[in-house]
Order: structure tokens, then C-alpha cells, then sequence
């Protein structure tokens, strides 16, 4: 057990971890936050995302600070904090590659440990890089990992799903994966998918739990560029709002970020 910040919060160690190589693919980009601050392949969204989106599109609560990021032992940090700013309850951060690095096709791996408690919803996922001129859901958008905190079940299931535009109209297709005892912030996990021109697949730790056939012509956006983002939100459509039972501060920690080709 290492203690990496003021707060006294504990990393254990122990969890899935992935290689760096794989057959038949190349590591075309990785970041393994060894670093003590952010690289230049990151940007911060800052605000609540007003006047343009508010809520982030999905009444969410928290208002996204860089100071919410940190980078500290091989780990990066996002903490999700109950404090009142700029109008906001909540505060927390979100990094994207947007403009920067962007992908089409490969195999992507995150390991991190998750965040847990009712209305925490932490996510690592990707949006289509041409979302200024094809404006969601048209731009596609891949969730490699969703997890909408809470106790029982929701700390211990996660999502991974697929948004797009079916002739102007917002579809989706998702599926779930659970463990079986314990929940996601027990231990770190890898969030994968494997992604081409026809199909994209969803893995837990190594093994397959969902796919989607993308080959369909009105699934085009999927076979465009598209940048990582990660995040924690605090409340929301999907999760509800925290209640008594949430524990704050809440974190994410990543410890790497591949994309294999």
C-alpha cells in the first residue's frame, strides 16, 4: 500500500494489468502517467459546460477543475469532491486528446481503479473528432467504460455502449458486465475494446463481454477519428443525484492509457 496524496488515500496495488505487445499489433500511442503533471496530449475541460451545455448535456452537477487532476507514483487522479464552486455542489475534472490524438481502429486498454457510491458515474470513453461540425450524436461516440455508482449491484457493474445518429435520430446499443462479488474500486481492472472497420468488441480484464456489428451503413461514424476522454461526473440522468450514503472525496485512478494498432 502506497500513500500518494494529502488525503491519505490508499492505492493498493493489486489487479489486472495487460502487456505492453500483443500479435499482430503495434503500440501506436500510450501514456503511462509518469509524470508529475499532465502532458501536452491532454487538454482540461474547465466549467459546468454553460452556456452552450449545460450540465454537460446530462444535468450533471459537478464543475470540472484542473485542480482536480493530479499525478502522483505512475497514477493519474481524478477527484471528485463535495464543495461548492462557482455554483456548483460538486467539483471534479475531465482530459480529452481532442485535437490532438485521435484514432481510427485498434485495440485500446485503460487500467484504472474506479470510483464507487450513489451518484458517481467515473467513464472512459471516446467521441468522434468531428463533433464541431457533426454535432453529437452524429459525431458517434464509444463508451469504453461507464460505471453509475451505488451500492449492491451499480459499484459492481459496468457499461460499455456505442451512441450514434440513425437518420437523425439519437441510437444506441450497450451491454453490461458485473463481477461477481466486491465492486470496482476494490481493485484495478482493464477497460478494452478491440475496433474495426466492422465491428467493435468490449473487454473485461481480457475477456470478451459485448459487441456490436457496425458494418451497417448508417454506423459510418465509426469508421472515423475519435479522441479519449476521462472523466467523473457527480449525478445526472443516468445515476441520480448523491444521497447520505455517498461517501466524498471520490477518485479515479489510471494507471495507463494504450492504443495498439
Amino acid at each position: 500500500i502506497n500513500i500518494l496524496d494529502n488525503l491519505d488515500t490508499t492505492i493498493i496495488y493489486s489487479g489486472y494489468t495487460t502487456p505492453l505487445s500483443y500479435s499482430n499489433y503495434t503500440l501506436v500511442w500510450n501514456d503511462e502517467f509518469d509524470d508529475t503533471l499532465l502532458n501536452s496530449n491532454w487538454i482540461q475541460e474547465i466549467g459546468n459546460g454553460c452556456p452552450n451545455l449545460c450540465g454537460w448535456g446530462n444535468n450533471e452537477s459537478q464543475y470540472y477543475r484542473a485542480e482536480n487532476t493530479s499525478l502522483d507514483n505512475g497514477f493519474l487522479t481524478i477527484t471528485a469532491k463535495e464543495e461548492n464552486f462557482s455554483g456548483s455542489n460538486y467539483t471534479s475534472s475531465r482530459i480529452k486528446t481532442q485535437g490532438i490524438k485521435s484514432f481510427t481502429y485498434g485495440r485500446i486498454d485503460i487500467r484504472a481503479k474506479l470510483p464507487y457510491s450513489q451518484g458517481i458515474w467515473p467513464a472512459l470513453w471516446m467521441l468522434g473528432e468531428n463533433i464541431t461540425t457533426d454535432i453529437w450524436p452524429a459525431c458517434g461516440e464509444i463508451d469504453i467504460m461507464e460505471l453509475i455508482g451505488g451500492a449492491g449491484a451499480n459499484d459492481r457493474t459496468i457499461h460499455g455502449t456505442v451512441h450514434w445518429s440513425n437518420a437523425g435520430t439519437h441510437a444506441q446499443y450497450g451491454g453490461s458486465k458485473s463481477l461477481t462479488s466486491g465492486k470496482f474500486a476494490d481493485n484495478f481492472h482493464v477497460f478494452s475494446i478491440v475496433w474495426d472497420a466492422n465491428s467493435i468488441h468490449w473487454l473485461l480484464d481480457n475477456v470478451e463481454y459485448h459487441s456490436v456489428d457496425t458494418s451497417p451503413a448508417e454506423l459510418d461514424e465509426f469508421r472515423e477519428k475519435f479522441f479519449i476522454i476521462l472523466n467523473v461526473a457527480v449525478g445526472g440522468n443516468w445515476p441520480g443525484s448523491p444521497d447520505a450514503s455517498t461517501s466524498f472525496p471520490q477518485k479515479m485512478f489510471v494507471d495507463y492509457v494504450r492504443v495498439f494498432q
